[in-house]
């Protein structure tokens, strides 16, 4: 049996397994029961599995893509192992489940991997590159005050109980009115 440690606190990979059943029987096995049952949980020993973040591919359905092509843009696998990897992955016929970091929902956890499945790989999955620099379009700009707040400045909230309390006192004079 296969063995994989998976780190709580990983981000940025993905998991490849190669399914071996006949394709009638692929629903039943990754799709999580009403009642809680969900085979695949089962079959790859795991604690903590998302299904939302489980992605069950029947190679068939990506018609002329290559699965490698899939895995970049899908899920944005990159770097040397991948691109070593990519005739053995466009080789794979059947259903492949791929599950990147996120499906752990970051729980340190062992997979002790059923015969069912056969772990293919891990690859790195591309980080989401970050903003640099300011906005620059004028809608970016904003309407909220530039800098810290004056503290002397009376707030909504302040303006808003100021006016509740007032609306009180008021009524409290028209009730001393009305009962004398």
């Amino acid at each position: 049996m296969t063995q994989i440690d998976i780190n709580g606190s990983e981000t940025h990979t993905v998991r490849l397994f190669h399914l071996d059943l006949p394709h009638e029987a692929v629903d039943r096995f990754v799709t999580q029961a009403g009642t809680g049952e969900w085979p695949l949980k089962y079959a790859l020993g795991a604690t903590h599995l998302r299904p939302g973040f489980v992605d069950v591919v029947d190679i068939r359905d990506l018609e002329r893509m290559p699965l490698s092509k899939y895995m970049a843009d899908a899920h944005g696998a990159k770097g040397p192992d991948f691109k070593a990897a990519k005739p053995s992955l466009d080789a794979l016929t059947g259903t492949v489940i791929l599950l990147p970091s996120q499906a752990f929902e970051g729980k340190s956890q062992t997979l002790t991997i059923a015969s069912q499945l056969r772990f293919i790989g891990s690859f790195t999955e591309e980080k989401p590159a970050r903003a640099r620099g300011k906005l620059s379009s004028a809608s970016s700009a904003g309407i909220l005050p530039q800098g810290r707040p004056d503290p002397n400045a009376p707030s909504n909230r302040t303006a808003l109980l100021l006016a509740l309390l007032g609306i009180v006192l008021f009524g409290a004079l028209v009730l001393l009115m009305v009962l004398r």
